[in-house]
């Protein structure tokens, strides 16, 4: 996949109030305020051809659906928020790059519509990212439609056909993706002054993501997103971020930035960017680093020659000041497809397999970076653990983690996800002393 394609990557609340109603409470004209930072970034950019939305509120039920009217305009009232007023638009669209993403969403099966007809409403979030961040239409804009019943692969497919069409155009986007975190509004009319997250654990998981977008780690977010939706309503059960992870080439390679957080009639709402900080690469074929020129190697990614080969584009570790982030680590073994502790069907499907084992390959693979990296087992900080099953591993997976873990015990943060890129129950992600 061409480093060409992406200049720019936002993720933004799309509610009405930011945009018209931002005086009537301090947490609102916050987002205002900071949209206005990332307004100015857009304005500065010379290197992207268009912007690509992709926004919660543009609901399809069958396939998908692409702006392809050049100039669509209109007035439009929101259908919940309409005591706030109108917003008219008028919008500049690259039909063309339209054209080709549908035909790439095509090819993979799915029913697709392109919309050319005068007065076809452009949803709420989207029309509010535009006006606040690219209101005098400097770039062109495109936009794809947020399937109501699309699940993780096909939404991660739909953002990799994304990333072929502007492959195949020569094209480079910003990236807008239009969600709020959390999306559990508020039952009641509230003081708009008063405004705050709707539940201590919306906040709880909404701060664990902007934690971890902070650091870039995407593909990590990706991962969590099943969690984070049945912990906290995230919006539209978190299809955006799939979406993101697949256009981006599910990886953590990126530069964090969280501009603002703050609650939007009870949701979380956020302004993030990410920059690409390594080209993306087809994740479907492991990665040999071993044949990488060593002058491209970037001076603080580090490739262990012993630890399995990364399953995409990313580093086994990066050295960060006096730190080492380490990506995640499962219980592969180097230059083979067999999994310690895990039997497949010969359709590459899990028929059993042994936590305690797969635990115990994990710790040796994450001693192996650590010792390549220059630092220790003893100097680990922090430790995020991933399961695929929670209610039946966890205990003896936490057996296991006590006896290495036990002298020096670490911070730690368990959760438990629906899966993860191999056939593996359990995957580490660390942060050590270098």
């Amino acid at each position: 996949m061409s480093s060409n394609i992406i200049s720019q990557i936002y993720i933004v609340p799309g509610l009405p109030h930011i945009l018209l109603a931002h005086e009537k409470s301090p947490a609102w004209q916050s987002l205002y305020d900071s949209y206005s930072k990332l307004r100015q970034e857009i304005e500065n950019n010379n290197e992207a051809d268009l912007i690509l939305y992709f926004s919660t509120q543009w609901l399809s039920v069958i396939g998908y659906m692409f702006q392809a009217d050049p100039n669509p305009e209109w007035l439009h009232v929101d259908q919940n928020w309409y005591d706030f007023g109108s917003m008219p638009y008028n919008f500049k669209v690259d039909t063309s790059f339209s054209e080709a993403y549908s035909q790439e969403v095509s090819k993979l099966g799915h029913n697709v519509k392109l919309i050319n007809y005068k007065g076809f409403p452009i949803d709420t979030g989207t029309i509010v990212a535009q006006k606040l961040l690219n209101p005098n239409n400097k770039f062109p804009a495109s936009m794809v439609s947020c399937n109501m019943y699309s699940e993780k692969d096909e939404s991660i497919e739909i953002g990799q056909a994304a990333a072929e069409a502007l492959k195949n155009q020569g094209k480079k986007a910003i990236i807008v993706l239009v969600s709020s975190l959390s999306n559990r509004y508020h039952i009641k009319d509230i003081d708009p002054k008063e405004d705050e997250i709707s539940s201590a654990k919306d906040n709880e998981w909404n701060l664990k993501i902007l934690e971890l977008l902070a650091e870039g780690r995407l593909e990590d977010v990706s991962q969590c997103t099943r969690e984070f939706s049945r912990q906290a309503n995230a919006d539209m059960n978190g299809k955006g971020l799939w979406w993101l992870s697949g256009l981006c080439g599910q990886t953590n390679n990126f530069q964090g930035k969280v501009y603002d957080y703050q609650p939007v009639w009870g949701t979380g709402a956020a302004l993030i960017s990410l920059t690409p900080t390594f080209t993306p690469i087809d994740t479907t074929d492991n990665i040999n680093q071993d044949n990488l020129d060593p002058q491209v190697k970037p001076s603080n990614q580090i490739f262990s020659s012993r630890a399995p080969e990364p399953v995409g584009a990313y580093a086994h570790a990066k050295k960060v000041g006096n730190l080492l982030f380490l990506a995640g680590i499962g219980p592969r073994e180097r230059g083979t497809k067999t999994i310690p502790g895990v039997t497949l069907d010969k359709q590459g499907k899990i028929i059993d397999y042994d936590i305690e084992i797969q635990t115990r390959s994990v710790i040796e693979n994450v001693k192996i970076i650590l010792e390549d990296s220059g630092s220790s087992f003893e100097k680990i900080i922090d430790v995020q653990v991933f399961l695929t099953d929670m209610e039946k591993d966890f205990k003896k997976f936490n057996e296991v983690y006590k006896e290495y873990f036990s002298k020096t015990q670490p911070t730690r943060t368990t959760v438990s996800i629906t899966a993860l890129p191999t056939p593996i129950a359990v995957e580490f992600k660390i942060i050590a002393e270098a």
